[in-house]
Formats: structure tokens, sequence, C-alpha cells
């Protein structure tokens, strides 16, 4: 393994280590950068939603968002290198498309935070049973010392 400004290459695989963490990102993370980047701008969002519905043209994204033809195809074209959409061409017209295989890897990277999340709410569901008998018994001996 070796390391060249920030990067690493071990068993042929391309490693991103952060210094100050010792995070390494797998190829795997990097598409998942590589997506989250492309959609953080919020005109590039907007066009994977308008596709969400089906392909449209460069002219009908052009309508719908209301900017200037360039704008989106340069837009369409950091989406086509982030791998997110793909375009057909057919007669003088490009038809752009969503691919299925970055939202499948971002649902699997999501999942993962999902056990988490569940895991954190079961314990808060926990604790707050717990903070409700409690309330609970409190009241009951309240009463109790009241008749």
């Amino acid at each position: 393994m070796f390391a060249e400004n920030g990067l690493a290459l071990a068993s042929n695989i391309l490693f991103r280590e952060y210094s100050l963490t010792g995070i390494f990102l797998s190829g795997y993370t990097y598409d998942m950068e590589t997506l989250w980047s492309a959609l953080t701008e919020p005109h590039r969002l907007r066009i994977v939603e308008l596709l969400r519905d089906g392909p449209l043209t460069v002219g009908e994204i052009t309508e719908r968002l209301g900017l200037q033809q360039p704008q989106v195809s340069k837009h369409l074209k950091v989406l086509s290198e982030a791998a997110i959409v793909e375009v057909q061409p057919q007669a003088n017209r490009r038809i752009y498309k969503l691919k299925r295989e970055p939202f499948q890897e971002l649902e699997t990277w999501l999942q993962s935070f999902r056990r988490l999340w569940e895991e954190r709410f079961d314990r808060l569901d926990d604790y707050l049973l717990e903070l409700q008998a409690t309330e609970q018994q409190t009241r009951n001996q309240s009463e109790d010392n009241n008749v």
C-alpha cells in the first residue's frame, strides 16, 4: 500500500484517507460522494426529480425548469458523468433517463443508517415508556397519600 496526496492503493482498490480521522472511503463510498456532489446543486436535483417521472428530452427539461438550453445541457453532462442519467440518441433528439444503479446504491447506503436510527428510536421508545411508568407510579403514590 502506498499513499500519495491523501490517496492510497491497496489490492487494486482506491482509498481516500482522511488524515485526522483515519477513515478510509472505499470506491463504493467514492461513488456515493460523486452522487451526492452531483445532486447537491439545486437545478441538477430538480432535473433528477423531473426524470423520476420518465425520460425527457433536453427541450422538455429546459421548458419545465425555465432555464436556457446550454445551462440544462451542462447540468445533464454532470449528471451523465456521475452515471446518474443515460442518454439515448433518437434521430436529432437526445432523450435522458435516470439510471437505477446509483439510486440502488444510495438506498443500500441509507439502509445502514436506518438500522442505526431504528435502534436509537427503539431505545428512545423504551426510555419514554420507562418515564411514563415512573410518572404514573408517582401519580398513584401521590393519590394514595391524599386519600
